[in-house]
């Protein structure tokens, strides 16, 4: 039997990719600094983890371990098989090996209270009702989509045909209105096995206690109210965000002081910052026009720009192309942009800082929800440029719903051309929209200061989701 005054343990198991990392161990932090837990992350079976990983996890204090299970096989997928795919057999695959894990921690008496999955973990809920573990969702990005998710299942039966086609838009309760091709990308094809798959863990969302969801009352009301409406199997839905990274950093990295240093030269407010993410990437040809409507507005950014590839989301499962990123550019395009006081960096700068700094006015972002979060948390306005997975459905929210960023409009082919780059980025730095926005923002960032003191309502939700597992973990230690 464990000791009766053991700490509460508990597991939190992200989906692949940084992306979803990242979160999971601000949620993590929340748990050990503000309640006393001990957090094991469990790493599902990608192999050694990669130089990212590592520099997240080595940071972090004692209280939060982590646990690699191992690689699973992935050889019998099809080249083209979706990100979608791919990271949900490597969660369900892992299965045997979280069962081995669970076993260890039962020996050696710090069987967790609660095993907290993300979104397309929900085939670990049949491990967890084995060791009588509580099974929970931490859902990472927006209520709108959490929406989606839980009408899914309602919304495939209802809808013949391809969502994309639709001539009038998705209504969910609280939510935008959004086109079909707007909604994420792995319903877009409802043939394909990431389409199924997804299908398969909306469903089974009913069987989690609770689904936190990285977001927060004053950021969408609307959508979070109808979530929380009670409803037979739906689970008690617990907005606990704005979680974010504010400074983890990698110690090899060099370019970080670089970066700030040079933002300490600029101008109050006066700098776009440009980055598509941890696993974000255009075109040749859209890097190009990128880089020349950028020049064309004439106004001060700092660029982290990667190589181009074909894929919008190259580096969930490849690595990026690794020729020089800068070889992709304009001819004389770095030489012209030391004339316009600007800066462009290969593939990496501290983001949470670069949008900490004064000199910092707005973030032309793929609309990932972390780096949107960290938008909100900063008060730094948007331009929208979405690339992947639910990507468009945040913009959509970003634009039409919250009103904090301008989208630029594509040509026929899908490239955004120059004219409308320089015309947007003018606007979000100089025009009387962008100033309207940044107001916005700065009433969001103090609602986002607010709701996590000690007695905001993400700050009560999560103490809500804490006490049950304590108690829980007093059961499962009677128990064992």
């Amino acid at each position: 039997m464990a000791d009766a005054k053991s700490e509460a343990h508990v597991a939190i198991m992200p989906s692949p990719g940084m992306g979803h990392l990242i979160p999971a161990v601000e949620l993590a932090k929340r748990l050990v600094h503000r309640h006393g837990f001990t957090v094991t992350l469990i790493i599902a079976g990608q192999g050694p983890p990669s130089n990212s990983q590592r520099c997240v996890l080595e940071s972090l204090p004692p209280s939060i371990a982590s646990a690699f299970l191992s690689p699973v096989d992935l050889t019998d997928l099809p080249p083209a098989a979706r990100a979608e795919t791919r990271i949900t057999l490597t969660v369900t695959r892992s299965n045997p090996e979280l069962r081995r894990l669970l076993r260890s921690f039962t020996a050696q008496g710090r069987l967790p209270s609660a095993l907290v999955v993300d979104l397309f973990g929900t085939d670990a809920f049949d491990v967890a009702a084995e060791f009588h573990v509580s099974p929970y969702v931490f859902y990472p990005s927006t209520a709108n989509v959490l929406s989606l998710f839980l009408n899914l299942p309602k919304l495939d039966e209802v809808i013949p045909g391809e969502y994309r086609d639709l001539t009038e838009p998705v209504h969910l309760p609280g939510c935008v209105p959004i086109s079909g091709r707007d909604l994420l990308d792995p319903i877009q094809d409802r043939k394909d096995d990431a389409y199924k798959w997804l299908l398969h863990h909306t469903k089974r969302y009913k069987e989690a206690q609770g689904i936190l969801v990285n977001t927060f009352i004053e950021l969408e009301p609307n959508a979070i109210k109808s979530i929380q409406e009670p409803a037979p199997d739906k689970p008690t839905i617990y907005p606990v965000g704005p979680l974010v990274n504010m400074g983890s950093s990698d110690p090899n990295r060099t370019d970080e002081s670089e970066c700030l240093k040079w933002l300490d030269k600029q101008p109050l407010a006066s700098v776009l910052y440009i980055s598509f993410g941890s696993g974000g990437t255009v075109t040749c040809e859209q890097l190009n026009e990128l880089a020349l409507g950028l020049e064309k507005s004439v106004q001060r950014f700092l660029w982290v720009i990667r190589s181009p590839s074909s894929s919008a989301n190259s580096s969930f499962f490849d690595s990026h192309n690794q020729n020089d990123p800068l070889s992709f550019l304009p001819t004389g395009f770095l030489t012209k942009m030391t004339l316009y006081k600007s800066m462009v960096v290969p593939s990496w700068a501290r983001q949470a800082q670069i949008l900490a700094h004064p000199s910092t006015r707005g973030f032309l972002t793929h609309c990932g929800w972390n780096s949107t979060l960290e938008s909100v948390v900063n008060g730094v306005p948007l331009i929208a440029w979405p690339l992947y997975a639910e990507q468009k459905m945040n913009g959509v929210l970003l634009t039409d719903g919250i009103k904090v960023a301008l989208r630029p409009r594509p040509r026929s082919d899908g490239i955004i051309r120059k004219e409308e780059i320089g015309r947007v980025v003018k606007v979000l730095i100089e025009g009387g929209e962008g100033k309207e926005m940044r107001k916005r923002m700065k009433i969001l960032q103090e609602a986002a200061r607010r709701v996590l003191r000690d007695d905001g309502s993400s700050a009560r939700a999560l103490d809500e989701v804490a006490s049950k597992w304590k108690a829980h973990q007093m059961e499962l230690d009677g128990i064992h």
